[in-house]
Order: C-alpha cells, then structure tokens, then sequence
C-alpha cells in the first residue's frame, strides 16, 4: 500500500462552465481513514468517481504511491487500480447468493476453487455474515445487505476502499451499528478508506481525517478534534458541529483561543470599530445569573438535558445546554467559557 495523493485535481462537465471540482490538493496517509464532507452538489462525489477511475480529470493528477492513476491525458482503468467501492445502493446481484455476491469479483480474476471459498468464508466472518452464505439479498436486512458489500471489498485485499454515503438508505439504530462495523473493516482490512458524507456526525464518528468541501473547494482537512475545535472560516464552523457563529468586535491582539474576559469585553464593546466571526459551541456557554444578558427564545428536552436556543440584546443567536427546566421568554445570564476565532 501506498499514499493516495491528489494534485491540484480539477473537473468541469460543461467547457466553460463553472468547474466541479477545482484546484483539490491533499494527501491521505496510508492505512488512513478519510471522510470527504460536504453538501449535496459540493463536488465530493466527484472527487471519490475520479479516485475509482469512473471521471477523468480535466487538471491535476491522482497518484498511489509513485504510480499515476490519472492525469488530464490519460488513466488507468478502475479494474486495474486495486480498489473496490461500496455505493448507496449496495449494488447485489439479487438472484445470486450472499456467497456468489461476495465472490464475484474473484472470479473476474480467474480466481476459483477452495482458494475462492476460503476467501469468501473469511470475509464473510469478519462481517459477522458466516451463517448466511447461501441466502439471497433479498432475504436480509438492510444492514446485512450493507455488510455483504463490505465484504465484496475485503475479499479483493484492495489497497483503497471507496465509500459513496453508504449509510444514507438506513435508519439510525442500523446506521450506529454499521459505523462499528466500518470501524472494525478498518481496522481488520488496513486498507485506505475513504468516505463521502454530508453527516458530520458520522464523518467525525469514523475518519481519522476529515476533509471540508464546499462548491467544488477544499476548505480544510485536519484530524476530527483539530477541525470541531479550530476550523478554518464561517463554513467550516457552520459546517461542522453545532455551534453558533457570532460578529462582534474583533478582540485585540492575534489570539483564536477566546477566554471569558475576552468575551465579555467583546460583547460590551458595542456596535463600534472592525468586526471578527467568532464560533462558540453550545457546551461553553453557561447559564449564570452573573453572566452577559440573553432571552431565552427556544427550549427542547433532549432525555438529559435542554437544547436552548438564546438572543443577545442585538438580536444574534446563540446556542446553550441547561441541566435544568428554563421557561421561554425568560431573561438569563450567560458566561461563554472558551470561543473560537474563525
């Protein structure tokens, strides 16, 4: 296995129109776990179908390792890249078995007899799918269904497995328990993963680094902690995690790491001099009597606690968690713990 790097890596459908993807730079380790996030129309699954060798770029290049995978001359075939791709819609042969399924691309290989069954019988076990080697797709749940795509892959010892939103068609308990099995893929296969999402709750769930894309752009990529904590701009702040995104008047001095002094200083500052975005988190601001005036505008019981939603004396939203019962319409004070300048 090698690195997958992509340089300066472009698309565009239509000539002259505005590019898919423009200018993507970035380098996913070896053995890494990448999750491209982003919204519909971002250009991520545009990215991914250039990696599986589907698109070719228009600029830039793909590598593996020192190996060329495509440029905007040529590329290599996707059946001679030794990757395999998980889709939304599992793609099974219905009328094979679970089995068959999971053995087909061995033999396209010309791959066949007891070293063929030995590899479909381990990656069926490391799906936990062993005792369902004779059913039909049509016979399982959508999780096993999903499953049995994964071991598709793990069959092939593939060096990059490429995942196109495969937990979207699944409902939520199914999607927690496939985000352990991916895991578990991961971590059994050793192969570079990566995985296209617009949920940021399961990209920071699963990846090891996360890549931010908003209209054909690379906004940031970091590990999941670096990119919740310290993202680069209004949208990936917006884009990642909860949290509300406040203009207020720019704190002296170079410092991102907001304290509640510097807070408060900001937010009795007033309407004058240059504005900076500041990013606070709902668990860092806390309900305090001593605290900076706030109306309570919104509260929904969350099990263990409540969601509220608050409005500065200038109108800007802000986003809290209270252990305890606060009425609508209420006045509180509110102590912002740490901020975040974007």
């Amino acid at each position: 296995m090698a690195k997958l790097i992509l340089n300066r890596l472009s698309k565009t459908f239509d000539t002259g129109g505005r590019p898919a993807v423009h200018d993507v730079s970035l380098t996913v380790r070896e053995g890494g776990f990448l999750a491209l996030l982003g919204p519909s129309g971002c250009g991520k699954t545009t990215v991914l179908r250039m990696i599986a060798g589907f698109e070719q770029p228009t600029d830039g290049s793909i590598l593996l390792g020192e190996r060329v995978l495509a440029d905007a001359n040529d590329m290599v075939p996707p059946e001679s890249r030794n990757m395999a791709m998980v889709f939304q819609s599992y793609a099974l042969w219905p009328h094979m078995s679970v089995a068959d399924n999971v053995g087909y691309p061995l033999k396209v290989r010309g791959i066949s007899g007891e070293k063929r069954q030995a590899k479909i019988r381990e990656a069926l076990a490391a799906v936990r799918l062993g005792a369902y080697a004779e059913r039909r797709p049509a016979d399982l749940s959508g999780g096993q269904r999903q499953r049995v795509a994964l071991a598709r892959c793990l069959v092939t010892e593939p060096d990059v497995v490429l995942l196109d939103e495969p937990l979207a068609n699944l409902d939520r308990h199914l999607r927690q328990e496939m985000e352990e099995t991916f895991r578990e893929f991961h971590a059994r296969s050793g192969a570079t993963m990566i995985y296209v999402t617009h949920d940021q709750a399961e990209a920071m769930a699963l990846a090891t680094d996360v890549a931010v894309m908003s209209e054909g752009r690379l906004l940031q990529i970091a590990t999941p902690e670096e990119i919740y904590a310290r993202p680069e701009g209004r949208l990936v702040g917006g884009l990642v995690g909860l949290g509300a995104i406040l203009s207020l008047p720019s704190p002296a001095g170079d410092m991102r790491v907001l304290d509640w002094q510097a807070m408060l200083a900001a937010l009795a500052a007033g309407s004058e001099g240059p504005k900076a975005d500041i990013l606070v988190r709902p668990q860092d601001v806390e309900i305090a009597p001593e605290g900076a005036p706030a109306t309570v505008r919104s509260v929904l019981f969350e099990g263990e606690r409540y969601a509220l939603r608050l409005a500065l004396p200038d109108g800007q939203a802000l986003r809290a968690f209270s252990r305890h019962p606060v009425k609508v319409g209420a006045d509180v004070g509110v102590v912002i713990r740490s901020a975040w300048r974007l």
